[in-house]
């Protein structure tokens, strides 16, 4: 059987957002072009990945580009946009620049049937079986994507100051204080 590419070129928009409290958060990408909308859920590390990663190609190209023009865009700081209908867990993301264009390229492809959220030794190989994602962007709308998906991550739970771990409302058991509550 052979997957779908779901093709947003041009995107109107790309976001991440969340659903559900700190600690219970589930983190979906949107994409919209018109009255098309596809929401995709990921974990919040490849969010987080994601997003460093943009950054890193955006730096890349400052770099050996010096003349391309990123224009500014605002930072969509809107809510998901409803109904949000997950289309598939993303498992492999993919990401390249493309020169010609100035345009960044987002693949987020389907988690295969074998794997699950929790395997971290699952190989995560490109399957012409799975679906697939793709999202084209411009620079500036990377730029502004990336800062978005940053905040986003960052909005969960306040970190321990002694151990690290995130600390719910409640408090959590913090192990460099032998089990006392913070």
């Amino acid at each position: 059987m052979s997957g779908q590419i779901f093709l947003f070129d041009p995107t109107e928009r790309f976001v991440v957002g969340t659903v559900g409290i700190p600690g219970e958060r589930t983190f979906f990408l949107q994409a919209r072009t018109g009255s098309r909308l596809i929401s995709v859920s990921l974990e919040k590390a490849q969010v987080a990945a994601l997003a460093d990663r943009i950054q890193q190609i955006l730096r890349e190209v400052r770099s050996s580009e010096p003349l391309t023009i990123f224009e500014r865009i605002v930072r969509d700081d809107a809510p998901l946009e409803t109904p949000i209908d997950e289309e598939f867990r993303v498992g492999v993301i993919g990401l390249a620049y493309v020169s010609d264009r100035k345009l960044i390229e987002i693949d987020l492809q389907a988690m295969a049937d074998s794997q699950s959220a929790e395997d971290e030794e699952a190989l995560m190989e490109i399957s012409e079986s799975q679906d697939i994602l793709r999202v084209l962007i411009s620079l500036g709308y990377a730029e502004s994507f990336a800062k978005r998906a940053l905040a986003v991550v960052g909005a969960g739970r306040a970190p321990c100051p002694f151990c690290g771990g995130p600390i719910d409302p409640s408090g959590h058991l913090c192990p460099r204080a032998n089990g006392y509550r913070r």
